[in-house]
């Protein structure tokens, strides 16, 4: 898996590079198209017998990139190496559309059954980094969950910043926060983006709370099993008919609380992100006429690997000029 990690950046650069050229245009489907396409062609020529476990959505839904694709040559001599893939395109679709920060494109892969298959659904979450983990709990009320993250970081609870999705659903949790005496960090989009800026020192975020996609919570617990941080989980269900497609794939228990190495159990994981417009974590596509800059992050569970890549692709011309950032 060590070895396909620089292949699954040269996918995520990609797609990053193509949704970039739809920026600000005010054309959200047509950012996330260009993302999925330009992920699919390149992951076709990975050296690998791949099933998309996380994608666009159901195969009538999502004309690629659907859950059970299959992805990779799958052909060729020597033996190929199976791979689950959990892919999110283009996080934050709108956020490209309007040229606001954040948006990425990420890919995470394990070997067969190292991720969960979470279905399109809510999931509420806590997400902290290395020095928090095993302090939250899901079910702790949102004060003593804050109390605990001060703690183990040895600062107050004033001088925290918890990020939210700007939602209605989280009137309650923002005004539990701010009684708390924690700061906010409303963002629009891009859960996944701030959940992994959790975990890395230097970005100025301590926390994320709040409900978001379930996907994106296996995302986040692929990327987060790399970074030593911690996400809990919980499925939220919407109607008996939610309920009865989880049992049918296989959730027996939708109120159970999922550990980060539930969601993301592999035991050889591959996480890679590129930034597709400026965020606290990672850098956005940027164009000169010298060429092509892309910043990514790309990860490995084992052995414990953490990269974070400036990468320029040179124009072919003969003045061309490569300049330190």
């Amino acid at each position: 898996m060590f070895d396909l990690a620089l292949e699954v950046l040269r996918v995520v650069e990609e797609a990053a590079i193509a949704s970039a050229r739809t920026m600000g245009m005010g054309d959200a489907k047509a950012a996330d198209h260009a993302a999925v396409e330009s992920m699919r062609r390149s992951m076709d020529t990975l050296a690998i017998d791949g099933t998309i476990v996380i994608g666009e959505g159901e195969r009538d839904e999502a004309p690629m990139l659907y859950i059970g694709e299959k992805v990779g040559t799958r052909n060729g001599g020597g033996e190929l190496l199976t791979v689950d893939i959990a892919v999110d395109p283009l996080e934050g679709t709108n956020l490209c559309a309007t040229g606001g920060a954040g948006a990425i494109t990420v890919l995470a892969a394990s070997e067969r059954g190292g991720l969960l298959h979470a279905p399109d659904c809510y999931m509420e979450k806590i997400v902290v980094g290395p020095a928090a983990k095993g302090a939250v709990d899901l079910e702790a009320p949102v004060k003593q969950n804050l109390k605990a993250i001060a703690r183990r970081l040895q600062r107050g609870v004033d001088d925290l910043v918890v990020v939210v999705l700007d939602r209605p659903r989280h009137e309650k949790l923002i005004a539990d926060i701010r009684d708390a005496g924690a700061r906010i960090r409303l963002i629009s989009d891009g859960d996944l983006s701030a959940g992994i800026a959790a975990a890395v020192a230097g970005t100025g975020v301590h926390a994320v709370m709040g409900s978001g996609g379930a996907p994106e919570g296996v995302l986040t617990a692929a990327a987060l099993r790399c970074l030593n941080g911690e996400i809990l989980g919980r499925l939220v269900v919407k109607d008996d008919a939610q309920r009865e497609r989880m049992q049918a794939m296989g959730i027996r228990d939708p109120d159970r609380i999922y550990t980060t190495r539930e969601l993301a159990p592999g035991h050889n994981l591959v996480f890679a992100a590129c930034g597709v417009t400026d965020g606290n974590l990672l850098q956005g596509v940027r164009y000169s006429g010298d060429g092509i800059h892309t910043q990514s992050i790309v990860m490995t569970s084992a052995p414990a690997r953490v990269r974070f890549i400036d990468t320029t692709r040179l124009e072919n011309k003969p003045d061309v000029k490569v300049r330190f950032r």
